[in-house]
């Protein structure tokens, strides 16, 4: 037999971690464990470099259900059934940020909307949320 190069654990010492570096409030789970009609968005969603960056958000994450259109007829949202929601419908244009947030980072219970809190970064879901309501209805 012949002895191959192996990856030994604690060969070397562990790091000790410096007091203060485990954040104990704040964070996802504030988020997560927090009423819809608690959370605000951290951005002036009026501010035109807001809606801006969530135009740009939208379409790297959810233009391929939601659609180009924001009808819910995207490339992958066409095989869904029933098709993903209209973001410019008035059920979508009537909800406060704080319950689309949560819709978008934790996924839609027997729904199809997946959760994207390890997907997309927490403020990166303001901005986008930012985009969707500066949408306005569907005309």
């Amino acid at each position: 037999m012949w002895e191959t190069p192996a990856v030994r654990p604690h060969e070397q010492p562990l790091l000790v971690m410096k007091p203060g570096v485990i954040p104990f409030q704040g964070g996802e789970a504030q988020y997560r464990n927090a009423k819809a009609e608690d959370l605000e968005s951290p951005f002036d969603s009026s501010d035109s470099e807001v809606v801006a960056l969530g135009e740009s958000l939208y379409f790297t994450y959810c233009a391929q259900c939601h659609g180009k259109n924001h009808d819910g007829n995207g490339t992958v949202g066409q095989s869904f059934n029933p098709l993903p929601t209209d973001l410019q419908s008035s059920r979508v244009q009537s909800m406060i940020p704080g319950a689309l947030f949560k819709g978008i980072s934790y996924g839609i219970p027997n729904g199809r909307q997946p959760a994207l809190d390890t997907t997309v970064e927490l403020t990166d879901r303001w901005r986008i949320i930012a985009y969707v309501k500066s949408l306005g209805l569907r005309k």
